[in-house]
């Protein structure tokens, strides 16, 4: 695959966050709402497209729950079915909750507090110290913060040779200053205009134009962009299909929730160009 440019995702690709981010999720859901979903089911959401901000994931697992609770017949499996096919994200899956009765749905309103589950996901996820820096004000719990429990999957050699073969750029669902966290955890420096971060572009992926920024940015024919989800492959396909001038590769990543025949199942039917088991396969692909 001849490039001129790599743009990477951050999570799941540069570093494991099963034990940070999603797990954030879980626990987040289990405080406010008293029950949450299996593990398993993060992944329905993020295959229904849409997810990508992991504080909206969160909302919507809450929906869910408590969309269940007040009388929802329907599995974790039919629900994200259902947002996938009301377009994917947050408005998709209350559009889905509107199945309920009126008065079950105000009841389901009531009790949703999107505010108090974004706190709670940020003090899970900083721990104390980082909360105070990064959110303000005191957290409404201690924890030392999962985000100190992210292992890195990118290794020294392959940034090295990323770096001094091709223009590098990441785009992500994490704020800056999250993402700026990690990028230095895998020793990857990128450069802030090389850099869409959740605080540089609403739209949110699988819209192409943060992509396609980046590839004018850098000046490149072909870009690849390697990430661990659905929408990460959508992304590029998008970016291919707005700009004419350039081809855009997507790679699948199998660090993420998609992993193993399922994943790279689930990769092909959304049009992943190459499918690898860990980022650092791009050595050998790229050139």
């Amino acid at each position: 695959m001849q490039v001129d440019a790599v743009v990477l995702d951050i999570d799941g690709v540069l570093v494991d966050v099963a034990d940070s981010y999603r797990r954030a999720i879980l626990e987040s859901v289990e405080r406010v709402c008293g029950k949450t979903i299996d593990r398993s089911a993060i992944q329905s959401f993020k295959n229904a497209g849409g997810f990508n901000n992991d504080w909206e994931l969160t909302n919507a697992a809450a929906l869910y729950v408590l969309a269940r609770r007040e009388g929802l017949d329907m599995d974790v499996e039919t629900f994200t079915d259902r947002i996938a096919a009301g377009g994917g994200g947050i408005d998709a899956a209350k559009a889905v909750a509107r199945d309920l009765p009126s008065v079950a749905q105000a009841r389901v309103r009531d009790q949703w507090d999107t505010d108090r589950l974004r706190e709670t996901f940020q003090a899970l996820y900083l721990g104390e110290e980082l909360y105070r820096e990064l959110e303000g004000g005191a957290p409404p719990l201690s924890t030392p913060g999962y985000i100190h429990d992210e292992p890195t999957l990118i290794e020294p050699a392959t940034v090295a040779d990323l770096t001094d073969r091709f223009d590098v750029g990441v785009l992500t669902g994490r704020p800056a200053a999250e993402a700026e966290i990690a990028l230095e955890r895998v020793g990857l420096d990128v450069p802030e205009d090389r850099r869409f971060t959740m605080d540089d572009w609403e739209e949110g992926k699988p819209h192409p134009r943060a992509l396609v920024t980046l590839a004018e940015r850098f000046d490149a024919d072909r870009v690849a962009f390697a990430g661990d989800t659905l929408d990460d492959v959508r992304t590029a396909r998008n970016a291919d299909d707005e700009d004419d001038s350039r081809v855009y590769y997507g790679v699948g990543v199998l660090t993420g929730g998609l992993t193993g025949d399922d994943g790279r199942r689930a990769y092909t039917e959304v049009g992943v160009d190459a499918v690898v088991e860990d980022v650092n396969e791009l050595v050998e692909l790229l050139s």
